[in-house]
């Protein structure tokens, strides 16, 4: 199945919801916002049987958070696609998507990541193949066993992720889903 590239609008005329908050511009004699997702045109492809379509492009959003992941511009990459048997599908898509990235990283930039690391030592990007893939209950388990005190459905708040830093950072690519 061919994947294929939606380009969408950065400014329109209405806001496109999702509840983040908007970037209000004046717009000639009017008013006009900032993209906020391409979720609409995304789906609209989808629905026009283009069964996988990506976006990557320019988000706002006028959230006031500062923190250091909270930014209120960034290149986004969207991605939204049909499936026909199982979820399943869309988790190896998206598996595969960032193995190959990280894969043509490794052999088109070699030189980039070497002449980075001179001035900045690190140690050379893990990631394994096939992607990792937990179900939620292996992954509690294994965040317990590093010593992160979480329940059965909590969520990954930052304090819990800012505890198992040591784990996180050893983990490659996490797909958490259940049965």
């Amino acid at each position: 199945v061919v994947s294929r590239r939606v380009r969408e609008a950065v400014v329109s005329t209405q806001s496109t919801g999702g509840g983040a908050n908007v970037f209000k511009v004046s717009y000639f004699k009017g008013n006009a916002y900032l993209a906020q997702s391409p979720q609409l045109y995304k789906q609209m492809a989808v629905c026009a049987d283009i069964e996988r379509v990506f976006t990557v492009g320019a988000v706002f959003r006028a959230e006031d958070s500062n923190t250091h992941r909270h930014l209120c511009e960034f290149v986004g990459l969207d991605i939204e696609m049909a499936f026909k048997e199982h979820y399943h599908e869309a988790l190896d898509v998206i598996g595969n998507m960032f193995l190959s990235m990280f894969r043509g990283l490794q052999s088109r930039y070699a030189t980039e990541i070497e002449t980075v690391h001179k001035q900045f030592p690190a140690e050379p990007f893990k990631f394994i193949e096939p992607a990792l893939r937990l179900e939620w209950p292996e992954a509690i388990s294994m965040l317990r066993e590093a010593g992160v005190e979480i329940g059965d459905f909590d969520d990954l708040s930052t304090r819990k992720r800012s505890s198992s830093a040591s784990w996180y950072e050893q983990s490659t690519i996490l797909i958490l889903h259940s049965r």
